[in-house]
């Protein structure tokens, strides 16, 4: 059984199931973006959550070391994304990318921030002309350190 026919069957059966993202969150004590990212398939998931996330989702537990095992993160992209969601950050680091870069150089040196030492947080604010997204992306200062191999 392949990652991608998983992911189309956990979808399938978090419908069937009435079960939201959250609930399958706080069954295996994990933030709600971890979790929903790696039930589509970007992260491993350890074994004993995948088991209890299996269950929930009434898949056979064979699905359970195909869920532990570590993914192509990303997949391998080769168009811009067309999901309206997906594009818009897109976008936003389309048009917001150069200043984020300098402002990082600016703030922390010379150096990126972790897609992998990182967390990520989704949540609404109110407001009056309508309610807010806010995304979180929390990611550790790695500095670029330029040694040699032989150092």
């Amino acid at each position: 059984m392949t990652r991608e026919r998983i992911t189309a069957e956990i979808v399938n059966a978090r419908l069937a199931k009435g079960l939201s993202w959250r609930q399958l969150a706080d069954a295996v004590d994990r933030p709600l973006t971890w979790t929903i990212a790696a039930l589509l398939g970007q992260h491993p998931i350890p074994a004993e959550q995948g088991a209890v996330l299996a269950e929930l989702l009434g898949l056979d537990e064979s699905v359970v070391p195909v869920l532990a095992a570590v993914p192509v993160r990303g997949g391998l992209p080769t168009a811009v994304p067309t999901d309206p969601t997906v594009y818009r950050f897109y976008e936003v680091l389309q048009v917001y990318g150069g200043a984020i870069k300098e402002a990082i150089h600016e703030e922390f040196g010379d150096g990126i921030m972790s897609a992998i030492n990182f967390s990520l947080d989704v949540a609404r604010k109110p407001h009056p002309d309508g309610d807010r997204v806010v995304v979180t992306l929390d990611g550790k200062f790695l500095p670029y350190a330029w040694t040699s191999a032989d150092d």
